[in-house]
């Protein structure tokens, strides 16, 4: 059985966004879980493109980036098959089926039983507690099947309080494209992955979950997530920053949360307490600094990572550029100079997008 979601740690824009129109729209869902004993994470991208059908990108999509930063996807081009609730987290999609039930969220064992008997060849389905699926990449037999359920810690905002959107009141506006909203910062998962043969059974393991939605991706970002450090185990990060469109033009914004002992420590460039220095790949560098605190952030790695497909105004496309395996380092201070976080972790997530990524971006600009 999945475990139930307290109302408390309910996000906003947990729900399905899509109205019914035809024009251009996606909506994308991210989950991972990280396994420290075995220096591993895995990362789970399910995504709808332009659900009106017969338009020129209509299908949807699960990808996995695996273990040691490898990549697995699977296309569903059957929109009907496709299924997510409008108020609250919950969406599948399958495969080719001989079942003769509307796609729906079903009870876990069942779900693996029609997987395992080929009833639903391949698909997933997942919830603020669950996250199950099976996909197979024919030409190669690469494969991934997974089952895991979650126990959410923090959401998005102080543990005492309604949880807040990410992205503030604004985010209720259609103005603003994309949406982006932290699903879950911090939670525990128990479960297992089977990624080409090799089965990963775990217990209490970090996970996190995300969501976007709109036209399409940013023209270009970066992003750095962890909630896996080192003598840190309440300690979850996440940062980005973006060429965001508003209306008819475009603005640079960025932001940083940490969520540490029920805490939730903000910082913004929109107020000017945000800066950032992000070269092409390899090194990504914050630095913020608000009424109570000062912080530096530094991202470093140097593995090549890999390529994932994002949503664009052209379907999804390999713009995005992602590893799990980067060092990252947090240290949060007073202004007088007191210490409240010095950690590390080399399991933390490092992405940059979108395009050109031809010199180091810097923000503000000298």
């Amino acid at each position: 059985m999945s475990l139930k979601l307290p109302t408390s740690l309910a996000t906003p824009h947990s729900g399905y966004h899509w109205d019914g129109n035809s024009q251009r729209f996606f909506e994308g869902w991210y989950y991972r879980v990280t396994l420290p004993q075995v220096k591993q994470t895995f990362g789970f991208m399910y995504s709808i493109d332009d659900p009106i059908e017969k338009q020129p990108h209509s299908g949807g999509a699960a990808q996995i980036l695996g273990a040691n930063d490898q990549y697995l996807c699977r296309t569903f081009p059957d929109i009907k098959q496709f299924f997510a609730d409008r108020y609250r987290l919950k969406l599948g999609h399958w495969g080719a089926s001989s079942l003769l039930l509307t796609p729906q969220l079903l009870d876990p064992k069942t779900f693996n039983k029609y997987i395992e008997q080929k009833h639903i060849k391949q698909g997933y389905q997942a919830t603020a507690t669950l996250n199950q699926g099976f996909i197979c990449d024919p030409p190669t037999h690469q494969y991934c099947r997974w089952d895991y359920t979650i126990k959410p810690i923090y959401g998005w905002g102080n543990s005492d309080r309604p949880q807040q959107a990410t992205a503030g009141w604004l985010s209720y506006l259609s103005a603003f494209d994309p949406g982006w909203q932290v699903l879950m910062a911090h939670g525990l998962a128990t479960g297992w992955i089977d990624w080409n043969g090799e089965k990963y059974e775990f217990t209490d393991a970090p996970a996190y979950s995300e969501k976007n939605w709109g036209r399409s991706f940013p023209q270009k970002w970066f992003w750095l997530n962890c909630n896996s450090f080192l003598d840190y185990p309440d300690l979850a990060l996440t940062a980005a920053g973006g060429v965001r469109q508003v209306l008819w033009w475009d603005e640079s914004v960025g932001l940083v949360r940490l969520h540490y002992q029920g805490k939730f420590y903000q910082f913004e460039s929109s107020r000017g307490e945000l800066s950032w220095k992000v070269e092409p790949w390899g090194y990504w560098e914050l630095k913020g600094k608000n009424e109570q605190f000062k912080l530096r952030i530094i991202g470093t790695t140097d593995q090549p990572g890999n390529y994932v497909r994002v949503p664009t105004t052209e379907g999804l496309q390999f713009r995005c550029r992602d590893t799990m395996q980067g060092k990252i380092t947090v240290k949060l201070r007073t202004l007088q100079g007191q210490v409240i976080i010095n950690a590390a972790s080399f399991l933390g997530g490092l992405e940059i997008g979108g395009e050109p990524w031809d010199k180091t971006w810097i923000h503000p600009e000298n």
